[in-house]
C-alpha cells in the first residue's frame, strides 16, 4: 500500500527551527515527504504537480479551489507559520473535509510570560528607574515610586480572550487581581469557567489600572482603538500591545503616551523591522520589544509537535487535537498578515 504523501512548504519558517530531529524523524515514518528546503515558498509548477496524491500540506503555500480541486486526497493543511491567511478558499475545505489547522498556541506561554514581566515593570516603573539611575537623575525612595502601583490586587483588563489571554490568566493568580476581558467572539459563561468576568471595551478601558491587547486582526477591529478609546483610559494606567500593531491607531498610540495619560509596552509595531527612524524609539514612556515575546527556541519546536501530532491522527481518519481549527464562522473575518524571513 502506498504511503500517503505529504507536501512540506514551511516558509517563513525552516525545517530546522520547527521541528526537533525525534520529532522530524517520526514525520518521516508517517507517509512520503517531499520538501522544499529553498527559499520563499515551493514553486508553483513543482506544488502544483504533486497535488494530485497530495495527502497533506505543511505551510501556507495558496490553495484557491482551483489548486484544492486538483488535490481530491488532501486531508489537512496546516500554516506552521501559525495564521489564518486569506489564501486559501475555507468553504470548499469545509465542505471537503479539509482541516486547516494552525499551531497558534505555541506562542501562549512566552508570550504571557513576557506580558507578565512588562507588567510589572511599567507598574513599578523598574527600567525606568534604571534609565534614570545611569543618567544621575534618578529619585531615592518614596520620591522615585511616584506614580507606581502595586500589581497586588490591581484590576486588569484584557481585550482578546484567545491562546494568548487563557496563558496569561493564570500568571495573575499570585498576585489576587480583578481581571475581566472584552471579546465579542467569547462567552461571558466561558469566561467566567476560567476565573474571569466579561465586560464592555469601554468598561475594560474606563476601569483597569493595568490593560492587554492580546486581540488578533479582523475584518471588523482594523485600528478600532484610537483617540476615543484612548481617552477613556485613566491617568496613571498601564497599557501593553502584545498581539498585533493592526488593532491600534498607532500614531495615536503615541500621542497618548507622549502626552503622559498612560505608560506602555509594545512587542509588535505596524511595520517589522521598525525602521530606525521610527517615532516610537524617541517616545518617553513606552517600552519597546521587538516583537520577541513568543521568539524562543522552544516555542518554534512545540509549533512542530503540534503538527506532527495533528499529522497523525488526521492520517489515521481522527480529528486533530493539537492544532487550532480554521472556524467556518470567523476564518473569512482574520486580517492577519504573512510574516517574511528577516
Amino acid at each position: 500500500m502506498d504511503r500517503p504523501l505529504i507536501v512540506v512548504d514551511p516558509q517563513p519558517r525552516s525545517l530546522e527551527e520547527i521541528f526537533e530531529p525525534a520529532v522530524f524523524a517520526h514525520l518521516q515514518t508517517l507517509g512520503r515527504l517531499e520538501i522544499h528546503a529553498g527559499a520563499g515558498r515551493m514553486p508553483a509548477a513543482r506544488l502544483d504537480a504533486l497535488l494530485p496524491e497530495a495527502a497533506l500540506l505543511i505551510g501556507q503555500s495558496d490553495m484557491p479551489k482551483e489548486r484544492l480541486d486538483r488535490a481530491p486526497k488532501l486531508r489537512g493543511i496546516v500554516n506552521v507559520e501559525t495564521n489564518f491567511l486569506q489564501n486559501v478558499d475555507y468553504e470548499t475545505c469545509f465542505q471537503r473535509g479539509i482541516h486547516v489547522l494552525a499551531p497558534s498556541s505555541a506562542f501562549a506561554k512566552p508570550v504571557a510570560e513576557m506580558t507578565l514581566g512588562l507588567m510589572i515593570d511599567l507598574a513599578r516603573g523598574i527600567t525606568a528607574a534604571d534609565r534614570a539611575t545611569r543618567a544621575g537623575t534618578e529619585k531615592w525612595l518614596l520620591d522615585g515610586a511616584q506614580g507606581c502601583f502595586s500589581l497586588y490586587g490591581a484590576e486588569v483588563g484584557l481585550i482578546g480572550f484567545g491562546d494568548l489571554a487563557r496563558a496569561f490568566v493564570p500568571l495573575l493568580a499570585p498576585f489576587g487581581c480583578k481581571v475581566r476581558a472584552y471579546d465579542p467572539w467569547v462567552s461571558a459563561h466561558y469566561m467566567a469557567g476560567l476565573g474571569v468576568a466579561a465586560a464592555s471595551l469601554d468598561e475594560i478601558l474606563s476601569q483597569s489600572q493595568a490593560i492587554v491587547v492580546f486581540a488578533a486582526v479582523t475584518s471588523e477591529n482594523q485600528g478600532f482603538l484610537g483617540k476615543r478609546e484612548f481617552e477613556l483610559i485613566r491617568p496613571g494606567s498601564i497599557f501593553l500591545l502584545m498581539s498585533r500593531a493592526g488593532v491600534v491607531d498607532f500614531p495615536e498610540f503615541l500621542r497618548q503616551i507622549e502626552q503622559g495619560r498612560f505608560r506602555a509596552a509594545t512587542d509588535v509595531f505596524p511595520v517589522e523591522p521598525a525602521p530606525r527612524d521610527h517615532p516610537a524609539r524617541r517616545v518617553e514612556g513606552l517600552a519597546l520589544s521587538p516583537h520577541r515575546a513568543g521568539a524562543m527556541i522552544d516555542s518554534l519546536y512545540e509549533i512542530g509537535r503540534q503538527t506532527v501530532a495533528d499529522a497523525e491522527l488526521i492520517l489515521k481518519g481522527l480529528p486533530p487535537m493539537s492544532c487550532r481549527r480554521a472556524q467556518r464562522e470567523t476564518v473569512a473575518r482574520s486580517r492577519s498578515k504573512p510574516i517574511e524571513r528577516l
